[in-house]
């Protein structure tokens, strides 16, 4: 059921990027700061964006709860293949076949990686030492990401800002997970007398911010990507270093998931290489 859950958190992931890019990439020369905020909150795309977003974080935290780390968030890459079909079908994008035959290849590596890895075990809760000690590495790794992106070609300003993008939502990952098990272990009310659900509202503004950054940058076949690859590699590492995940110990399979690995990011990078041209879109749902 978590895997279930995980699909459809990226599917609402895939309809918020590409809806808020196209909204926020449409915005007239010179909107920038409080003035781009207003638009965007005037455009029924962006705003269905933002919906779908809600809805993925729902499905995200069923999974999280019900899943490991390790498996949930790499499931999220199929975020790359909905994004592409919703592209074609919504906006009538044209997609070349590579494209295609990109999404076959990320789905394929996808599912061999998940499969001979077996990720296993581990716990709901870490110690506080490790939340600090994580989030100091991974949230200090963002910082630079984002203090490089303030100069450089629009390419480079998005690859970055997707970069710490992704770094801060496999953080956020983390957190939830550890919400959902103190919403399970104390209820709803008492909740908020715990740490984690406060980490979550800040990790969200944050992530939305980078992210919102990384669209607004550059082009989307930079951007997305790299936030979508770079959050299960964050996340893995999360996964054994928080809650004690573990994989296969059986050299074949650890074989066969490095090279399921090898294979995603050769689709990632060939989607990244033919995803359609951005296309004037209207800003309205119809």
């Amino acid at each position: 059921m978590s895997e279930l859950f995980a699909l459809l958190a990226a599917l609402g992931n895939a309809s918020n990027v590409v809806t808020q890019h196209l909204s926020s990439r449409s915005a007239p020369d010179g909107v920038k700061g409080k003035r781009l905020i207003f638009y965007l909150f005037s455009q029924p795309m962006w705003l269905f964006g933002a919906g779908a977003l809600i809805a993925a974080f729902v499905f995200q935290a069923l999974a999280l709860h019900l899943g490991a780390l390790s498996i949930v968030q790499p499931l999220l890459v199929a975020e790359l293949v909905f994004a592409l079909l919703i592209r074609r079908v919504w906006f009538h994008h044209q997609v070349s076949a590579l494209a295609w035959w990109s999404a076959v290849i990320t789905c394929l590596g996808l599912a061999i990686f998940i499969v001979a890895s077996e990720p296993n075990g581990g716990r709901m809760t870490a110690s506080t030492s490790e939340w600090l000690s994580s989030t100091l590495v991974f949230g200090g790794i963002a910082a630079v990401m984002v203090a490089l992106a303030r100069v450089g070609s629009p390419s480079v300003k998005a690859a970055l800002y997707g970069c710490a993008s992704g770094v801060v939502w496999a953080l956020e990952a983390g957190f939830i997970k550890s919400m959902t098990d103190t919403l399970a272990a104390y209820g709803l009310f008492k909740m908020f007398a715990h740490w984690p659900v406060y980490a979550v509202i800040v990790g969200g503004i944050i992530g939305n911010f980078l992210m919102q950054a990384a669209l607004h940058a550059g082009p989307l076949n930079v951007s997305s990507p790299i936030m979508v690859a770079t959050d299960p590699v964050v996340s893995v590492a999360l996964g054994v270093w928080l809650f004690g995940e573990k994989f296969t110990d059986d050299p074949l399979r650890i074989a066969l998931s490095a090279a399921g690995f090898a294979v995603l990011a050769v689709g990632i990078v060939m989607m990244t290489r033919h995803a359609p041209s951005e296309n004037p879109v209207p800003t309205s749902l119809t």
